[in-house]
C-alpha cells in the first residue's frame, strides 16, 4: 500500500499545476493505483503495460500501447501443430497472461492445449540448477518451453544458462515470450544446436531506434540499462500518440483549449490546476472536486488514431480496437532451428500481423561452412538487371554466332561492370560471376520478394549489383554497402520546340512600339529639316544656270531630306550637309538619338542572336502539381512510387492522388515505355524517374527529351548482400577507397558524358546550368538564309527598277 499511496501523491501534486494525460509504465500496485486515479479524474491514461485478461471490462479512459504475446503465442503453438508446452514463469507480473492464452486457442483452434506452469527460482545464480533439475525429470516435463520473464536481465541470465548448458538442448525448443528478442541472443544461439524462438516488436536495423537510444545515453548512461528496450521504444510512441491525440482533438476543435490555458497557467473548470482533494486548495476555499473537462475527447481521439513508421512510431502501426487494446500490429518470429549436418543453426523469419496471424515466411540464406565448400571455385554470384548504362549487352555479342568472344561476363559492359571489376583488383577472392535478372525486386502482398532480391534472400545470388536504391523496406531483410552513386528523382519531358526565325526576325530586338516611334521620328525630324532649310537663308542659294543665267536653289528637297535623316539613322554619310545653325542643331539632335537607337539595337541584336531561349512549358515540380495540362506518371511497383506513396510532403501527396485517379493510368511499366510516352505526346506528358536515367537518356539520341528542376529527394545505389555476407565489409572498403580515389566519378563521366550522341552537328548548343532554360548557340547557314533572301531580293528590286527608269526617260525623249 506504500507504493500505491506515494505514486497517487505524486501524481496529484503534478496536476496542481496542470496536465491533460497519463503515461504509466508500471504493472504492479503502482499501476493500479495510476488506472484508479485516471478512472476517478477522467484523465486520459496512455499504459505501457499489457491487458492482463482477455476483453477484460477496461477503464474507458485507458488505451493500453503494449499489446499481449498471448494472440502471438496462440498462433505460434498453432502453426507449429504443439499440444502441450511448459510455461516458465516469474509470477504474476510476469508478460504472458494464462487466460488471454487460452482464449485465443479455444477461439482459434478445435484441438486441446495443455500446459503446465512453473515458476523460476528468484535468484538468477540458480537458473543452472534448474536446467539441470528440469533435465533430470524430463520424462514429466513436454519439451516445448514458453519462457515468460519480467525483466530483460533475466532473460539474459536464463539464455546464457541455456547456452552453457551441459547436456544435449537438441529435443527442446525453447520460445522466448515477449516482444524483446535481441540481435545478440540471435547471435548466441547461431551456432548451437538449440532449437529457439522469439519475437521483435521492434525492428533492431531501425536507424530511428538507434537514434533514439543515442540520445537517451546522452541524458543518463544508467537509463538504458534500467529499462528494456520494448519499454524505452513504447514510451516514446506513447509521447507520440498523446502528441497525435491532441493534435486531432484541435484538428476538429481549433478552440477546444482556448479556456484551458490562460496567462501561462492551467485551468480547469475555471480553477487553476486539477486537484485530487479540493479541500486541499487553500486558495480557493470554495473548489468543488471536478475531473478534467477535456478527458472524453482526448481519450475519444486517442482511441481514434491510426499512426505507423511515417508518423515516426518505433513498433509500426499504433491502432486501438474498442477495448483501447492495440490492434493491426506486426511482428517479426525468428525461428532458429538446429541442423545435425550443418555447421549452423538455420534460420527462418515469419512475418505475423494481429488478427492475420502469419501470412509470410521466407528463409534466411546462412553462408555456412558446408554451403562455402559446395561453390565452384568460390566464385561469387552477382544479381544484376538489364538497365543502361549500369548493365548493357555488348553490341558485338548481340550475333548469336559470336559465342567465344562472348561467355560468361564478357558479354555484359556497363558501369557496374566496371565497378565489379574494380571491386575484383581490391578484394582478394572476390571472382564473380554475372548473371541477368528480371527486375530489381519488390516486396510482394504475401511478404516474399522477388527480382535479385528474392534470389538475395533465397541464396541463389551472393551479391547484387544494380541501380538498387537503398530504402528501409529493402534494408530490413538485405545488407547494403555504402553508396556508390547518389541520385535522386527528376522530372524528364520533351525538349521544346527551338524558335524559328522569319522574315522580320531582324525587328525582334526592339518592341512594336519603339519601330513605330522611330518611324514617326524619322518622318518628323524629316520635315523639320525641310521647314529649316526653306526658312533659313543660309541653305539657299545663286547658281549660274548653262544660258548663262541665274538661278536659287535649296539642296534639301523632300527627297533629300528623307535621304539624309535615312542615311544619318544608317550611320552612313551623304553629299549634303546643313549649312545653317537652326539645320545642324536639328541634324545634331538626330544624330545623339540614332547613336543610342543603334547601339542598343546591335547589343539586343547580338544577345538576340547568340542568347536562345528555349523556354520550357514547366521549370520545377511545383510548376507540374499546380498545372493540369500535361500529364506526368512513374513506373509503377518501384521505389519511386513508393516515394510519391508514403511521403508526408503535401504536395508530393497531391501528385500521388492525381496520378492514381487518372484514366487510362498515367503509371508505366519501365522506364522505357515512360520515356516513349513522353516522345510520343507531343510535350503533353512528363515522366518522373530517377536522375541516373533522366540525365543518360538525355544524351541518347533522337536528343529530344531533357530534365528540368532540381531533384525531388536524395536517394544512393549501393551493393545488396544477404544478411551475415562476408563480402559485405570487403565491399564497403573497397568502395570508399574507389571514391576517394576518383574512380567512381571516372566511371559515371565514360558512361555518362563521354558517350554522349547529342553533341553533333551544325549547331552545338550549351545550356545554363541556372535552371533559366537558356541555351548559347553557335548559329549555322540555316539561321540566315531569310538575310540572304531579303538581300537578293532587294538587289533584284533594284536592278527592275533601273530599267524601270532608263525605259521611261529613253520614251520620253525620243
Amino acid at each position: 500500500m506504500e507504493m500505491y499511496n506515494r505514486n497517487q501523491v505524486l501524481i496529484c501534486r503534478e496536476l496542481k499545476e496542470g496536465g491533460m494525460a497519463l503515461i504509466s509504465i508500471d504493472s504492479g500496485r503502482g499501476g493500479e493505483a495510476v488506472r484508479g486515479l485516471a478512472d476517478t479524474l477522467e484523465m486520459p491514461l496512455i499504459s505501457l503495460t499489457a491487458p492482463l485478461y482477455p476483453q477484460d471490462p477496461p477503464n474507458f479512459f485507458e488505451v493500453s500501447i503494449r499489446p499481449s504475446p498471448a494472440e502471438l503465442l496462440a498462433d505460434f503453438i498453432i502453426h507449429k501443430q504443439w499440444r502441450e508446452v511448459i510455461v516458465l514463469t516469474d509470477g504474476e507480473h510476469s508478460g504472458v497472461s494464462l487466460p488471454w492464452l487460452w482464449h485465443h486457442l479455444h477461439r482459434k483452434s478445435n484441438s486441446s492445449t495443455r500446459a503446465q506452469l512453473l515458476e523460476l527460482p528468484k535468484d538468477s545464480t540458480k537458473f543452472n540448477e534448474f536446467l539441470r533439475n528440469f533435465n533430470l525429470r524430463r520424462s514429466n516435463y513436454t519439451n516445448r518451453i514458453l519462457i515468460d520473464t519480467t525483466s530483460s536481465s533475466r532473460q539474459q541470465r536464463f539464455l546464457a544458462a541455456v547456452r552453457t548448458a551441459q547436456f544435449s538442448q537438441a529435443n527442446y525448443h525453447y520460445v522466448v515470450a515477449n516482444f524483446d528478442f535481441l540481435p545478440y541472443d540471435v547471435e548466441m544461439f547461431q551456432n548451437g544446436n538449440i532449437n529457439i524462438s522469439g519475437f521483435q516488436l521492434i525492428s533492431k536495423e531501425s536507424r530511428a531506434y538507434w537514434n533514439l537510444k543515442k540520445h537517451l545515453k546522452k541524458l543518463d548512461d544508467n537509463f538504458i540499462n534500467n529499462y528494456d528496450d520494448v519499454d524505452v521504444t513504447l514510451a516514446h510512441d506513447a509521447m507520440l500518440v498523446a502528441w497525435h491525440g491532441f493534435a486531432r482533438c484541435l484538428a476538429s476543435n481549433d478552440s477546444l483549449f482556448h479556456g484551458t490555458f490562460r496567462h501561462g497557467r492551467f485551468f480547469n473548470r475555471g480553477y487553476p490546476g486539477i486537484y485530487c482533494d479540493p479541500l486541499s486548495d487553500r486558495v480557493h476555499p470554495a473548489r468543488p472536486f471536478a475531473s478534467f473537462e477535456h478527458g472524453r475527447t482526448v481519450t475519444k481521439a486517442l482511441r481514434g488514431l491510426s499512426i505507423d513508421a511515417k508518423d515516426g512510431t518505433l513498433t509500426g502501426t499504433i491502432e486501438f480496437d474498442r477495448f483501447g487494446h492495440r490492434k493491426n500490429y506486426d511482428v517479426s518470429v525468428i525461428d532458429l532451428v538446429s541442423n545435425t549436418k550443418a555447421t549452423f543453426n538455420s534460420k527462418e523469419i515469419l512475418a505475423w500481423r494481429q488478427g492475420m496471424g502469419f501470412f509470410a515466411n521466407r528463409t534466411v540464406a546462412q553462408h555456412t561452412r558446408k554451403a562455402m565448400e559446395n561453390r565452384n571455385s568460390n566464385v561469387v554470384r552477382v544479381a544484376t538487371v538489364w538497365v543502361a548504362p549500369f548493365v548493357m549487352t555488348k553490341r558485338e555479342c548481340a550475333d548469336p554466332n559470336n559465342r567465344t568472344e562472348c561467355e560468361g561476363n564478357n558479354k555484359y559492359e556497363g558501369y557496374c561492370i566496371d565497378l565489379l571489376k574494380l571491386l575484383a583488383d581490391r578484394i582478394e577472392g572476390f571472382n564473380f560471376e554475372v548473371y541477368l535478372g528480371e527486375k530489381t525486386g519488390s516486396k510482394l502482398p504475401d511478404g516474399s520478394w522477388d527480382g535479385m532480391m528474392g534470389d538475395l534472400l533465397t541464396g541463389r545470388a551472393d551479391v547484387a549489383v544494380a541501380s538498387l536504391t537503398i530504402n528501409q523496406e529493402r534494408e530490413r531483410v538485405v545488407d547494403f554497402s555504402k553508396p556508390f552513386m547518389t541520385t535522386g528523382i527528376s522530372i524528364m519531358i520533351k525538349k521544346p520546340d527551338k524558335q524559328e526565325f522569319s522574315v522580320f526576325s531582324f525587328m525582334q530586338p526592339l518592341s512594336t512600339e519603339i519601330w513605330m516611334y522611330i518611324i514617326f521620328a524619322y518622318i518628323g525630324v524629316s520635315v523639320v529639316i525641310f521647314l529649316v532649310s526653306r526658312f533659313s537663308p543660309y541653305e539657299w542659294r545663286v547658281e549660274e544656270t548653262a544660258r548663262g543665267g541665274f538661278t536659287i536653289s535649296n539642296d534639301f528637297s523632300v527627297y533629300n531630306c528623307l535621304w539624309f535623316t535615312l542615311a544619318a539613322f544608317m550611320q552612313q554619310g551623304t553629299d549634303i550637309l546643313p549649312r545653317s545653325i537652326s539645320g545642324r542643331i536639328a541634324s545634331s539632335a538626330w544624330w545623339f538619338f540614332t547613336m543610342i537607337i543603334v547601339s542598343s539595337y546591335t547589343a539586343n541584336l547580338a544577345a538576340f542572336l547568340t542568347l536562345e531561349k528555349m523556354q520550357a512549358p514547366i521549370e520545377s515540380v511545383e510548376d507540374l502539381a499546380k498545372q493540369t495540362k500535361i500529364k506526368y506518371g512513374i513506373q509503377g511497383g518501384g521505389s519511386t512510387a513508393s516515394f510519391f506513396k508514403y511521403s508526408s510532403v503535401q504536395i508530393y501527396q497531391r501528385m500521388w492522388r492525381y496520378m492514381e485517379s487518372q484514366v487510362p493510368s498515367v503509371f508505366v511499366s519501365s522506364y522505357a515505355e515512360g520515356i516513349e510516352r513522353v516522345r510520343s505526346h507531343k510535350g503533353r506528358y512528363a515522366f518522373l524517374l530517377e536522375a541516373t536515367a533522366n540525365e543518360y537518356e538525355n544524351t541518347r539520341k533522337p536528343c529530344d527529351t531533357m530534365k528540368v528542376g532540381a531533384n525531388l529527394n536524395s536517394i544512393g545505389y549501393g551493393v545488396a548482400t544477404p544478411f551475415g555476407s562476408d563480402w559485405k565489409d570487403h565491399i564497403n572498403l573497397a568502395i570508399l577507397a574507389l571514391q576517394e580515389r576518383g574512380e567512381l566519378k571516372k566511371l559515371e563521366n565514360k558512361w555518362w558524358y563521354d558517350r554522349g550522341q547529342c553533341d553533333q552537328g551544325i549547331t552545338v548548343v550549351t545550356c545554363l546550368n541556372d535552371g533559366s532554360s537558356q541555351c548559347l548557340s553557335i548559329r549555322g547557314v540555316h539561321n540566315y538564309d531569310l538575310r540572304f533572301t531579303i538581300l537578293r531580293f532587294t538587289v533584284i528590286f533594284g536592278k527592275f527598277l533601273r530599267f524601270t527608269i532608263f525605259w521611261v526617260v529613253n520614251r520620253k525623249f525620243s
